[in-house]
């Protein structure tokens, strides 16, 4: 702009810097950009200078609302947001086949073009990277906060720990790779007789553990999954359908198959990638490895426990009893793995017959399909519900996991054939972990159960 126009907006500049004549335009301009052309589907939103320069780099599981939401009057309530707007021109989009392709391709686009206001991301190392082992066998995908230097192959950082653990758990049905820390030689024939977790039971671990796959077949799914973390979606499933081809042709059907089905589950992603039922809190307030090994050395385990589950009882005035089970792996909770049940036998209130119930059907199942049990399984309230979860492995006739139950207020933890309670303090790892484990169970329990009774309530029972 030139002449008296430009006059007046030089002298109407702010103190710092911000031009509210232009800033409003702004406001009105891209607040209709964002509404008339951005999809309701998932992708990154791009906040842009004068000169076209990338400011802003965020994901959205829907893109409109998202952007959307830095047009409305709460948003400028925010600094930082206000700092953004005030220097952007524009605002564009790039969009995404799911929720886990938008995590990873706003990480690929900080990176490479490394915004402004992405700054502190880039700059400090506490934000999560997904590292990949590279000296390995069998190559371990973790999340860390402390990347190592060599021996990995890196892919980050994230601006959310929460959504890359949910990514990372999508990802995980798909390639089916181990995120355990064993140290595993193929060359051990010891490896063999190695019992393998709940993730192989349910399809998403090969199993390297227990020798189930080849190194070469293994390191062939990591370089899939490689593939797809750098953005190579297309020639990765050309290159999947030829292997699945060849495979069949030369009468290899089994790895035919399994390729089928990763294939499968790759072209429907945007389906499976809901990160609201796998992406975890962003903030723990216990350290997952600690509360593990104090948990072996409370218990006196020969090694650490890697699952636990954990069980509660959920009813008003003894109607719409209901049952949670969730499931935690290394100290963390595994959200595929969640259960509801409807209590189905019980009337009135009985939350020990309850237990029995619950109980009974999570471990008859997994009897009858051969699948692991958990290394720990924790019952919401005292002996005496602790002494029902017996009953019903009793009744089952199998022999049960260790069993716990942790009583609220003094917080006294049952142990299955101990007399005598244990009373931990409150900071200890151990007791912080399987109050986590306690309370996730009993969250879900209620979020059930208010869900049956909105159903019930509206006539959709």
């Amino acid at each position: 702009m030139g002449g008296p126009d430009q006059k007046s907006d030089e002298q109407s500049t702010s103190a710092d810097g911000a031009n509210p004549k232009t800033q409003a335009e702004f406001f009105l301009r891209a607040g209709k950009k964002v509404r008339a052309q951005f999809p309701t589907t998932p992708g990154v939103y791009l906040f842009q200078d004068q000169a076209g320069r990338v400011l802003y780099v965020g994901k959205a599981k829907n893109l409109r609302a998202r952007a959307g939401s830095y047009f409305l009057k709460a948003a400028s309530e925010d600094q930082r947001t206000t700092r953004l707007v005030r220097e952007a021109y524009d605002v564009d989009y790039l969009d995404a086949d799911s929720e886990v392709d938008a995590i990873l391709l706003e990480s690929r686009l900080i990176k490479d073009i490394q915004p402004k206001y992405n700054r502190d991301l880039r700059d400090d190392k506490s934000f999560p990277y997904l590292q990949i082992t590279t000296h390995e066998d069998f190559a371990r995908v973790e999340i860390t906060r402390e990347p190592r230097s060599r021996g990995v192959k890196l892919y980050g950082p994230f601006t959310s720990i929460g959504s890359l653990r949910g990514a990372l758990q999508v990802l995980q049905r798909v390639f089916q790779f181990r995120t355990c820390s064993l140290d595993i030689d193929e060359q051990d024939e010891r490896w063999r007789w190695f019992r393998p977790c709940l993730l192989a039971s349910i399809k998403q671990c090969t199993a390297p553990c227990n020798l189930r796959i080849s190194k070469e077949e293994y390191r062939q799914d990591i370089n899939r999954l490689k593939k797809f973390l750098e953005g190579k979606r297309k020639p990765l499933l050309k290159e999947m359908r030829e292997e699945m081809q060849t495979a069949s042709e030369n009468l290899r059907y089994e790895q035919a198959a399994r390729l089928r089905d990763e294939i499968q589950m790759l072209e429907s992603l945007n389906e499976r990638g809901d990160l609201e039922k796998h992406a975890q809190p962003e903030v723990f307030y216990m350290d997952p490895k600690k509360g593990l090994a104090g948990l072996q050395k409370l218990l006196h385990l020969d090694t650490a426990p890697r699952t636990i589950e954990g069980m509660d009882i959920a009813h008003l005035a003894g109607e719409e009893t209901v049952a949670s089970l969730v499931q935690f792996i290394d100290g963390l909770p595994f959200k595929p793995g969640y259960r509801r049940y409807r209590i189905r036998e019980v009337e009135g209130v009985d939350d020990y017959a309850s237990m029995f119930e619950a109980v009974s059907r999570r471990f008859a199942k997994l009897t009858s399909e051969a699948d692991v049990f958990p290394d720990i399984l924790l019952i919401d309230g005292g002996k005496g519900q602790l002494g029902r979860a017996v009953q019903a492995f009793e009744a089952l006739a199998v022999e049960p996991p260790l069993i716990l139950s942790l009583a609220k207020k003094e917080e006294l933890i049952y142990v299955h054939r101990r007399q005598d309670p244990l009373k931990l303090s409150r900071h200890a790892y151990a007791l912080r972990l399987l109050q986590y484990v306690r309370d996730e169970s009993h969250r879900f329990a209620q979020n059930y159960h208010h869900l049956l009774r909105r159903k019930r309530t509206l006539g959709q029972d």
